[in-house]
């Protein structure tokens, strides 16, 4: 999630080697995650360029959302799919969590928004409202003037089965 993060928040197209050092890993590192990030359409090469005689390549964060549905998987890999889903939710929310913990004990005056509330929405509503969360982080998601500060935005919604 790092990685990807990393080249997410880059503005131009990146290095693996610039976002390894960016994070403090080694290259190798990060060049196998985003192997594999790319291999899966997360992360795209958008250019090569010959920098001393080595290629450089230049890779690009995808830019959108994925949904995965669960009738899209086989019934054999449900199981480790749920449990690879839980620990991705709960490493994004305890990453969540620690920024905004971190941001309290920081002595601000504001020290966030947490929200928390059930919503009635018919299907067309709730794709409307993800929609529309989607382009504002879109529009939102990389600094376009100065005096822009940085906000942690960790967004959770689901269908409740009542």
């Amino acid at each position: 999630m790092k990685i990807l993060d990393q080249f997410y928040k880059a503005t131009e197209p990146s290095t693996i080697k610039e976002i390894a050092d960016q994070l403090g890993e080694v290259p190798a590192k990060v060049y196998y995650h985003a192997r594999k990030l790319e291999s899966i359409g997360l992360l795209e090469l958008k250019e090569t360029r010959l920098i001393n005689g080595i290629t450089a390549k230049y890779y690009k964060a995808f830019e959108g959302s994925v949904q995965v549905r669960r009738d899209d998987v086989d019934e054999s890999i449900r199981t480790v799919f749920a449990s690879e889903a839980q620990k991705l939710v709960a490493r994004m929310f305890d990453a969540s969590k620690q920024k905004y913990l971190d941001n309290q004990s920081s002595g601000k005056k504001r020290i966030g928004t947490v929200l928390n509330s059930d919503l009635y929405l018919n299907k067309e509503e709730s794709e409307a409202f993800v929609e529309m969360i989607q382009d504002f982080i879109r529009e939102h998601s990389k600094p376009a003037s100065p005096g822009q500060e940085a906000h942690h935005f960790f967004f959770s919604f689901s269908h409740i089965e009542e």
